[in-house]
């Protein structure tokens, strides 16, 4: 999520990171920004500190929180917004696209390894994927952890909207569970054509 009003550095920002294979989430608005937060997880975080509000919204932002700050510092009155944030990378305007380059291939693979943060169970269940307006395939658990589950569909599906992947577990259980999503990536499998993974 890129924090800023400032649109010829969210443009540098955007293009950089689109190279990267990174989705780009632009916020204007500090207060919007920290109710994002709040509600998702986001990889990683780029705020502008000539914009408004940007003080407490750095100083409210928890070290254990699932993203990799990075942030824009633009002059004297940035650097000492900085000293006790939690900044692990920081550009300096006007950003050029060299520093944007260097600094954001170095930020990816904290934000790869950020992604991959939580202990995957793996499991081999068949299990009932519901999406749309009653629409339901079959599909297969492979496995499961604190910030996901991966699924394997058996065929090329479309998951718009929220998902909801209902299985019984293992060992006998008459208990069926239930987990509510969506779609954060779709993996096309290049052996075989006939199926889609799905996490």
């Amino acid at each position: 999520m890129v924090v800023s009003r400032d649109w010829a550095e969210v443009s540098v920002l955007e293009c950089i990171l689109g190279s990267l294979h990174i989705a780009v989430d632009v916020e204007p608005q500090p207060e919007r920004a920290r109710a994002k937060l709040a509600k998702s997880k986001i990889d990683a975080l780029i705020v502008d500190c000539d914009l408004d509000g940007t003080t407490s919204f750095l100083r409210g932002l928890e070290t254990g929180m699932n993203t990799v700050p990075l942030v824009i510092v633009s002059g004297t009155n940035g650097r000492t917004q900085l000293q006790d944030s939690v900044a692990t990378f920081v550009f300096k305007k006007p950003i050029s696209v060299e520093q944007a380059v260097r600094t954001l291939s170095a930020a990816r693979n904290m934000i790869l390894d950020g992604r991959l943060r939580y202990n995957r169970h793996a499991l081999d269940l068949p299990v009932s994927l519901a999406y749309g307006a009653r629409k339901k395939v079959d599909a297969h658990l492979m496995n499961l952890s604190q910030g996901g589950v991966g699924i394997r569909l058996y065929r090329p599906v479309a998951l718009p909207g929220p998902v909801r992947v209902s299985f019984e577990p293992e060992g006998g259980a008459k208990q069926t569970f239930a987990i509510r999503g969506h779609v954060v990536d779709l993996v096309n499998d290049a052996e075989d054509d006939e199926e889609e993974g799905s996490k």
